[in-house]
């Protein structure tokens, strides 16, 4: 993966994580007028709705950070429009998933931190 961007070499990486904890992937990048949504997966109880911070190692804060209040409130209104199209009997759940990776190197992988419930909806 030449030159890939930061956030797309978190999203490939958490997705793997995702896919190797036992979850099931249903979409990526969901987008609509509200926001986006990075990873939509399931576990066979939750709905999860996954977002993506990817820093580098050298970082100054932890990627968990740059989900603020406005963020999450983007995030619900995205996953309330995405159930509104798929409706599930699962439960929806909102993690976060911060990617750390070494300086210069995105999918060289130093740490990857799984936020599990990291925002109510």
């Amino acid at each position: 993966m030449a030159n890939v961007s930061k956030g797309a070499a978190g999203e490939v990486l958490a997705a793997r994580y995702l896919r190797d904890q036992g979850y099931r992937i249903l979409g990526a990048n969901y987008r609509t007028r509200f926001g986006e949504i990075d990873i939509i997966a399931t576990d066979g109880t939750y709905i999860v709705f996954v977002e993506v911070k990817a820093r580098a190692q050298n970082s100054y804060y932890a990627p968990r950070e740059a989900v603020t209040v406005a963020k999450q409130r983007r995030i619900v209104k995205t996953a309330l429009l995405f159930l509104s199209k798929h409706p599930t009997k699962l439960q929806p759940r909102f993690d976060v998933i911060e990617v750390v990776t070494a300086v210069g190197q995105p999918m060289q992988l130093i740490e990857l931190n799984h936020l599990k419930n990291a925002h109510g909806g």
